[in-house]
């Protein structure tokens, strides 16, 4: 590989690195530190272990997800190397960029280990999939039952566009 090229990867890798840390100093520069630090003082050893609590639960019950659905599809996987798949893959996740690396490598590393690749990364699209259903299922639910003066502003502003686009409709 040319020592040009190589140079041109190592500069767009840390870019991204270098972009964030520009956009946070400006922010405080700004905005000032102070909201940050008055948040951070607001963190005490009650709310980091029910975040952290919270954080477990979440975890074991996406990975009990999706023993279930490679269950499902006649995939063995137990909970136990599911919970340390799924710690990894969130890692992962929130490590690289896109997102959605650690999923990727859950999908293909439980395939290659039960011998069918393809079950595997079914069983993760799924699970993901499931995932994404019950959270969309909960936000209506709690959009319904509490909603918010920002929710009543977009239903105005949707209002607005189908009334105008009506009339536009009708004087074309």
């Amino acid at each position: 590989m040319p020592r040009m090229l190589r140079m041109l990867r190592t500069v767009r890798t840390h870019l991204g690195t270098l972009a964030g840390a520009c956009l946070l100093a400006v922010l405080v520069w700004r905005l000032g530190n102070g909201a940050f630090l008055d948040g951070l003082r607001g963190i005490d050893a009650a709310v980091l272990l029910a975040s952290l609590g919270l954080g477990l639960l979440t975890t074991l019950l996406s990975a009990w997800r999706w023993r279930l659905v490679s269950r499902a599809l006649d995939v063995e996987l137990p909970l136990g190397g599911a919970v340390a798949s799924y710690y990894r893959a969130l890692f992962l996740n929130a490590a690289l960029p896109g997102g959605v690396l650690g999923d990727v490598h859950r999908a293909v590393r439980h395939g290659k280990d039960v011998g069918d690749v393809g079950r595997g990364v079914r069983a993760v699209v799924l699970e993901r999939t499931a995932g994404q259903a019950v959270l969309a299922t909960v936000a209506v639910a709690v959009l319904a039952v509490r909603p918010t003066p920002a929710l009543a502003e977009a239903g105005r502003a949707v209002h607005h566009a189908v009334t105008t686009s009506a009339a536009g409709a009708i004087v074309a």
